[in-house]
């Protein structure tokens, strides 16, 4: 098992980049200063802190024969640590063991078409330790709700991050930061709107949208970019969302 793992993952192999096409309306990553590199896998993109060892964003395009492709292949894969990342610089298995925290996915392994992109997703540039309630619950249905509506829509851009309002501590020897929330924002093309929803990081979590310019001034990225201020004003309305 451990040998076919390796292969596929030799297979599979992302790279860094400046920018990775496709993931973002226009072209245009979101971008925070200071950060770390941006990581291109072949479903997904994801900007790195260094410092917090964790993405600060991770980005997709989501499309409607995409999902059906999703819905229909089961398993899963084993987390890995992200070797395109420096050593003391990066999570590694051993900082999420017995820390008390659930690996979660920021662009979830149910969202990809194909096994190949489903492994990167398992890739702990990727993860942010999350409530374990949490994940398997709402931020589920926030999930689901998402694909739901890309299958409706034809399309969406979507952006997932972790914010840091709260100091909840670290995790393991790597001192990975833990988020108080776990933000999704999303831009659908056919309605040119937007809508976004943040989950407080907690077994009990408080769920809610909130105004795009709010997230902005939050957490200091501006998820898209290249979509003009009118449809960033312009709200969606996602069924199965939190109100």
């Amino acid at each position: 098992m451990r040998f076919l793992i390796a292969v596929l993952l030799a297979c599979t192999s992302p790279a860094i980049a400046a920018n990775c096409p496709g993931f973002s309306p226009g072209g245009q990553l979101p971008a925070q200063s200071n950060a770390g590199p941006v990581l291109c896998s072949q479903f997904y993109a994801a900007q790195q802190s260094l410092n917090d060892r964790e993405p600060l964003w991770s980005a997709e395009h989501l499309t409607e024969e995409g999902v059906e492709q999703a819905q229909a292949m089961a398993g899963r894969a084993p987390f890995y640590p992200d070797t395109r990342l420096p050593v003391g610089q990066r999570a590694e298995l051993d900082d999420y063991r017995r820390s008390g925290w659930s690996r979660g996915h920021l662009t979830p392994s149910g969202d990809t078409p194909d096994r190949a992109s489903r492994i990167q997703t398992f890739a702990l540039s990727n993860i942010v330790p999350q409530n374990a309630r949490m994940n398997s619950g709402p931020w589920d249905k926030i999930e689901r709700a998402v694909r739901n509506l890309a299958t409706q829509d034809g399309e969406l851009y979507v952006v997932t991050g972790p914010a840091f309002k709260e100091d909840l501590g670290t995790i393991g020897s790597n001192h990975v930061r833990i988020p108080s929330s776990i933000w999704k924002a999303i831009y659908d093309p056919a309605e040119d709107a937007i809508a976004v929803v943040v989950c407080k990081n907690q077994a009990i979590p408080s769920c809610g949208q909130v105004p795009f310019d709010a997230l902005v001034r939050v957490v200091g990225i501006d998820p898209f970019p290249g979509v003009n201020a009118k449809e960033k004003s312009k709200r969606i309305t996602v069924k199965g969302w939190p109100d």
